[in-house]
């Protein structure tokens, strides 16, 4: 299919072939740093910590008592396998995907967007099923909740705008077809 002059050629096969891959990678990083940083390096919750469990039957765990902390632990640990799995589900996927140029892929600002839109998914979907539906957890707990909570949903919104400009913004190229000769370079 030809192009008008000064129009970027169809991205069909780069964007559908690296969606799924990109979002699946973010949402599994960004959890990665939402439980490195907010639940162990800050220490602002773990998976259970809220105290108003009992409107959906899940036991409250105190962080501050040593059987509230390895309780919480195990549950910190049991998102950290899952987010695990995405990551390795996203490669795998990436990977039946994408059968030349591996390495041009590494560097398309569609894959990064993507990954930045599943960050931001990953945010929306946590924020609102885990602090706000389900109240598990809240990002910090005190006089302030409500709006850091409100704050981890917004970034979660600005991080899929960016990753959908971001890889709007990228260039066409078919990751399953063959090298041409300048890329053996």
């Amino acid at each position: 299919m030809a192009t008008m002059p000064g129009t970027a050629p169809p991205r069909t096969a780069e964007s559908s072939s690296l969606r799924l891959p990109g979002i699946v990678l973010g949402v599994g990083l960004g959890g990665f740093v939402d439980g490195i940083l907010l639940h162990q390096l800050l220490q602002w919750h773990h998976m259970l910590t809220s105290t108003n469990h009992d409107r959906i039957g899940v036991k409250y765990y105190d962080p501050h008592t040593v059987s509230g902390l390895r309780m919480n632990t195990v549950w910190d640990g049991v998102f950290h396998a899952v987010c695990w799995v995405a990551v390795l589900l996203g490669l795998a996927l990436l990977y039946s995907r994408v059968t030349h140029n591996r390495r041009a892929v590494w560097t398309s600002r569609v894959l990064w967007g993507w990954i930045l839109f599943g960050w931001g998914l990953f945010n929306l979907v946590e924020g609102l099923l885990d602090h706000q539906i389900l109240g598990i957890h809240h990002v910090h707990g005190g006089p302030h909740q409500a709006w850091w909570d409100a704050g981890f949903l917004v970034l979660g919104a600005v991080l899929m705008l960016a990753g959908h400009l971001i890889q709007r913004g990228g260039t066409p190229h078919d990751p399953a077809a063959p090298r041409d000769a300048k890329d053996h370079a």
